[in-house]
């Protein structure tokens, strides 16, 4: 689970593999990474980031505001994890340290040595894992709204975890339960506009029901509590103070671990705060990559 995999082995496999490119939609584009089809877009200019995403969420979830602010300074790779959006699942095992190699690959495939790393809830796991395996391709590292997992990760309340496994006939009501759950009620009320965002958000393209369990299955194993310690680039942790699917406790116990980590607390802000909080977040990101 927790192995490293050697760089030479690793470099060598992605030289011996046969990937080929096919052009997705929207600038889209699917590229051959190991045992899977992995769907890609780059956007933007300057210093590349990586921005990887959460459970069972694809690239098109992201905040486009974000987007725009970010790329506007940096080279953006965004991806689909393994069994999410437009990404095959492949025949191995889904782990949060397979979705990390998954991504050291798009990255060598794309020929990106090295780049700052983002990664948001579940994608914050991933850039645990990349930044612990693969220090030499992780430069600075973000880690929003996330959790180092094992018995040292704080869990929702059994109300919000109910609320989580709840499934609705369409996905346009699974969407709009979980905006109760991704936000602060007063937010939700003071921001319909944003509200409905985020629904249309959550409606595209939506991962299988048997992918989303593979994807929950690895969150579970996911343990890198020991091992954030070894972390070796300059880290930026954030959450918001009222997120209640991975409550605040879980990003302070990351950034005590992890040597000389910043962390960034967004009073009010839900697992959604990015979307809340859109330029403050954006400022805080760019920042910290220039320093």
């Amino acid at each position: 689970m927790t192995g490293t995999i050697i760089g030479q082995a690793l470099a060598g496999c992605i030289l011996a593999g046969t990937a080929h490119k096919e052009v997705g939609p929207m600038g889209k584009e699917c590229i051959q990474v190991g045992d899977i089809d992995m769907c890609y877009q780059q956007m933007g200019s300057g210093p590349p980031l990586v921005m990887i995403m959460g459970y069972t969420a694809n690239m098109d979830w992201w905040n486009q505001d974000l987007l725009e602010l970010l790329s506007a300074e940096y080279s953006l790779l965004l991806m689909d994890n393994r069994g999410a959006g437009r990404t095959s699942a492949g025949k191995r095992a889904f782990t949060i340290k397979r979705f990390a190699d998954d991504t050291a690959m798009l990255m060598a495939e794309l020929g990106i040595g090295r780049a700052d790393i983002l990664g948001a809830s579940m994608g914050g796991m991933i850039a645990q894992e990349l930044a612990i395996n693969y220090p030499g391709k992780t430069d600075r590292l973000v880690l929003m709204c996330t959790s180092c997992g094992g018995r040292h990760m704080t869990i929702p309340s059994p109300r919000v975890a109910g609320d989580m496994l709840k499934r609705y006939p369409t996905p346009e009501e699974d969407a709009r339960a979980a905006v109760g759950i991704l936000y602060p009620r007063e937010w939700i009320e003071a921001h319909p506009e944003k509200v409905q965002e985020t629904i249309e958000m959550l409606c595209r393209n939506p991962i299988s029901p048997a992918n989303g369990l593979r994807q929950g299955a690895a969150i579970l194993m996911h343990n890198t509590y020991s091992r954030l310690p070894s972390i070796e680039s300059q880290t930026l942790v954030m959450c918001g103070d009222s997120d209640v699917i991975l409550p605040p406790k879980n990003s302070r116990t990351i950034a005590g671990r992890i040597p000389g980590a910043k962390l960034r607390v967004f009073a009010g802000g839900g697992h959604g705060f990015p979307m809340q909080f859109t330029d403050d977040v954006a400022s805080e990101v760019k920042e910290f990559l220039a320093r």
